[in-house]
Order: C-alpha cells, then sequence, then structure tokens
C-alpha cells in the first residue's frame, strides 16, 4: 500500500478544507465520504471526485476500500463515531477536540490501545511547520527561557439557538470549539499543564459560554494568558516570550509564517510556502505513520489528547464561579 485510502466522516466546513489539502498529500487519496443526508455525500463526492459516497457512517466504516477515516462531526459525536471506527478496524484521525470529556478520552484511547488501531486527535496546529519552527527557535535557546505565552482565537458568531457552535446538545461553546488552540499552544511550548488557572467567562443566553479569558500558572516562573470568543474577533496571535527575545506568530492556529525578535529587531523569519491551507502537513504526517504500522502519532499522542481535556475541563469548572 503506496496511499492511505481515506474515507471522510461528515460533509461540512472543516470537511471541505480537508477535502481540499488532500490533493497536496503523496501518501494519500480520498477515496469515500459519509454524510447524514445522502445528497450531501453525492454533492461532495462530486465536488472532489471521490469514488463512493453513502447515506450515513456505518456503510463508510465497513467499506474495504478505505484504510482511515478522518471524523469531521459535531464535537458530541466523536466519541461514538470514533468507537465505531476502531471497532470496524479503521485508523482514525478524528479533529479536534478528540472528545468532549476526560473519561471519554480514557475509553478511545484505551479501546484504540486495545485493539491495536491508530487513534489520533486533530490539532492540525501541532503538525504545521512555522509552529514546529517556532519550537526549534525555542529548543536552540534563541529567545532564552520561556516567561510568558499569550495567545487568542476568536471569531464573532452571532447567538443563534439553532446555530452549531451555541448548540448544548452538539457541545456548543467557544471553549470546545476555538479556546482548544490557545490551550494547545500552551501545552505545545511549555510541555505541561498549569498549575493554577484563573477563569473569567462570559455565558451566552442559553447557559453557552461565548467569550472567556484564562491566566495559567505554569510554575517555574512561566505563565500564559489565553482568551478565546464568539462575542468578536480577537487578534489570534501567539506570542512566545523568552528572557532575551520573542516569537510571533500570526493566525498561530493555521500558520503559515513565524518571526524571531530580540528586543525589537525581528533576526529570523520563516514561512512554509504551502500549496493548501495547511491540513495537508497533519495528513501527511497521519498516513506516513499508518503505511509505518504505527498505532499512535509522535506528534499529537493519546497524554497529549488528555492534557487537554484535564485543562478544559478545569476551565470549565470556573464559568459558575464568575
Amino acid at each position: 500500500m503506496n496511499k492511505v485510502r481515506w474515507g471522510i466522516i461528515g460533509a461540512g466546513r472543516i470537511a471541505h478544507s480537508f477535502a481540499r489539502d488532500m490533493q497536496y498529500a503523496e501518501n494519500a487519496e480520498l477515496v469515500a465520504v459519509g454524510a447524514r443526508n445522502g445528497d450531501s455525500a453525492a454533492e461532495f463526492a462530486r465536488q472532489y471526485a471521490i469514488e463512493k459516497s453513502f447515506t450515513g457512517y456505518q456503510a463508510l466504516m465497513l467499506c474495504e476500500d478505505v484504510d482511515a477515516v478522518y471524523i469531521a462531526t459535531p464535537h458530541n459525536f466523536h466519541c461514538a463515531q470514533t468507537i465505531d471506527a476502531l471497532n470496524a478496524g479503521k485508523a482514525v484521525l478524528c479533529e479536534k477536540p478528540l472528545v468532549i470529556s476526560a473519561v471519554e478520552c480514557t475509553e478511545v484511547t484505551a479501546l484504540s490501545r486495545d485493539k491495536g488501531v491508530y487513534l489520533v486527535e486533530g490539532m492540525w496546529t501541532w503538525f504545521l511547520p512555522a509552529i514546529q519552527q517556532a519550537k526549534q527557535w525555542v529548543d536552540e535557546g534563541r529567545i532564552g527561557r520561556v516567561r510568558h505565552i499569550k495567545a487568542d482565537f476568536g471569531y464573532p458568531i452571532p447567538f443563534s439557538n439553532s446555530g452549531r457552535e451555541y448548540d448544548i446538545r452538539l457541545a456548543g461553546g467557544c471553549l470546545l470549539d476555538m479556546g482548544i488552540y490557545p490551550i494547545a499552544i500552551a501545552q505545545y511550548f511549555l510541555g505541561r499543564e498549569p498549575d493554577e488557572l484563573s477563569v473569567h467567562s462570559h455565558l451566552a443566553p442559553n447557559g453557552v459560554e461565548d467569550d472567556v479569558v484564562i491566566v495559567a500558572d505554569y510554575g517555574r516562573d512561566a505563565i500564559a494568558t489565553l482568551a478565546t470568543s464568539f462575542r468578536c474577533k480577537l487578534q489570534n496571535w501567539a506570542y512566545i516570550i523568552g528572557e532575551e527575545g520573542y516569537i510571533a506568530i500570526p493566525d498561530f492556529w493555521r500558520a503559515d509564517r513565524c518571526s524571531l525578535y530580540q528586543l525589537d529587531e525581528c533576526i529570523d523569519s520563516f514561512s512554509d510556502g504551502r500549496k493548501g491551507l495547511g491540513f495537508e502537513y497533519e495528513i501527511s504526517a497521519v498516513s506516513a505513520d499508518i503505511l509505518a504500522g504505527k498505532k499512535q502519532s509522535d506528534v499529537v499522542t493519546p497524554e497529549v489528547s488528555m492534557a487537554f481535556q484535564r485543562v478544559m475541563e478545569r476551565v470549565k469548572s470556573q464559568f459558575s464561579q464568575r
């Protein structure tokens, strides 16, 4: 097998982004799509020249021509669909967040281990060359010891009881939808969970959080200020700040470049020159893992996914206290 044959579960916005970037991954091909609505699946397949389309998801998971599935459905479906795919013997790349609780994370990672089937959370940011370059600069000591991380991610999404982002039944709220990215970038550069958290949140009329600010104390004199919002567009940059300089990463969640500063002078920069939106790096890396017979990613490990869930649960536990 020279290429991993992928099937997509879901035909929404993120599935389109994944499908568009598949063409730039030399070790992967898209062969099937499944959606709740058969017409939507058929139209998706037509748009991307996909051979097979399915009404529903089970038939895709049982399809012998599919080696791996990308789960691109709302958050609350991730756990059950990941379990179904693993039980069907399909490698799984599940869009972030992998699941919606630490309990679910334990369940799916244990099943992956027991079945010997590959599973990884789709934290695509961690696979981006610009993010990895920034980490290399940090590891080389080019900004000295990291003291601060600043990161935020927010876009205005008007409140609607019928919108996915605000739907309690679909695990709505800005924390799982966007806030996981600032949490993940702090985890990536500091390599550990915060010792203490202070959270300020604002709730939409139905009680779903639509604005969250986190001050995370990581000990060892490192602190992170993180934010996410449905109420307004935030800057959406990340700053990794050390004793001797800092790294600026525009639109860090989909970063295509980064710059290294000493005081006010830019002394180094990087741009990836990508062809697609950036999903191709995740697709290529995960496909390489599957072709090599790996059972988990070395980039986004099960322990990393569990750390995301633990931190988000700690954040959510403070929503009612403010």
